[in-house]
């Protein structure tokens, strides 16, 4: 491997496993993605809502084999997300399964702006483009960002993981480049509480608009066509030495309501993170429960590097 990778353990990510004939189709009935893009060399985001089209949680679903799909996913949202799905099974032929302590998932990072050459070892067998899917032996290499570069690694437990050799990162690097890249979570503390727009999931590619039915699919529809999304992932920056974390609430200096979606900690003692906030100041919007107005935080607005809908 080479010097200008490192790595990060991921263990609080888990894997959710589909496996039989109706895999794939069942799943195409709860997701917000179009499965049928599904290929052994693309993975998928998506989101799994409740009828209100609130998100439980996202979901980078790939395929190990046509009736054998994986999901990564929070650990600590796959009991729920396991026993929401199962009630839907009835009569497909497909079985869910808690899969986490099979896999080790590890993040891959490419130093700068440089993607690792094609030479020996993994390098040469990393996925190129953003969702595309590499096998390599029993693992699995997911491309997730384009620059700087990161690839998800999933591996089973029983064998060394992927690029092992690579120095170790800490984990706050990767949530940093996720947040930079405007890449939502959710989190036990915030699920169902954004609808899949306020995520941006639409700006991400994990919502298709012209699939069939899916749980929630009635309200996102109707934000989409009907362009009433008023709040959406926005990313900023503070000074302010106050801890944020996923389902925290407060008040913008602009005074403009806003709920942490992730969030991390600068060298300087800063944060940046990511919150749903009204896109435009002076918008009326509920305050959020127990943000005083003389505790208003002074954050500056960073650019994603993605368009949003207009």
């Amino acid at each position: 491997m080479r010097s200008n990778c490192s790595t990060v353990s991921l263990d609080t990510l888990g894997v959710l496993r589909a496996r039989g004939p109706d895999a794939l189709s069942f799943l195409q009935g709860q997701l917000s993605n179009d499965l049928t893009r599904l290929a052994a060399d693309r993975s998928l985001l998506a989101g799994y809502h409740n009828p209100q089209g609130r998100v439980i949680a996202l979901l980078r679903v790939l395929q190990l084999a046509p009736e054998d799909l994986l999901a990564v996913l929070p650990r600590e949202l796959i009991a729920t997300v396991a026993m929401r799905l199962s009630k839907f099974i009835l009569r497909a032929k497909v079985k869910l399964s808690d899969d986490s302590q099979s896999w080790h998932i590890t993040g891959l990072l490419a130093a700068g702006a440089e993607t690792p050459a094609a030479t020996a070892g993994v390098d040469a067998a990393l996925p190129a483009t953003v969702d595309s899917v590499a096998h390599i032996g029993d693992a699995v290499a997911v491309r997730l960002a384009g620059q700087p570069a990161r690839w998800l690694l999933i591996g089973p437990a029983t064998q060394m993981p992927l690029a092992s050799s690579a120095a170790a990162a800490a984990p706050e690097m990767w949530q940093r480049l996720a947040i930079a890249a405007g890449e939502p979570q959710v989190h036990a503390a915030t699920s169902e509480e954004f609808v899949a727009q306020m995520l941006n999931l639409d700006a991400l590619g994990a919502i298709a608009f012209d699939k069939g039915c899916y749980t929630g699919q009635e309200v996102i529809a109707r934000a989409h066509y009907r362009g009433r999304v008023k709040r959406r992932l926005q990313r900023f920056v503070t000074r302010a030495p106050r801890a944020l974390r996923p389902g925290d609430a407060g008040i913008l200096a602009d005074g403009r309501a806003f709920k942490v979606v992730d969030a991390v900690e600068l060298p300087d003692g800063g944060r940046e993170f990511l919150a749903v906030v009204p896109l435009h100041a002076g918008e009326s919007e509920p305050v959020a429960p127990g943000a005083a107005d003389d505790e208003r935080l002074e954050a500056a607005t960073l650019p994603l590097p993605y368009p949003l809908p207009s």
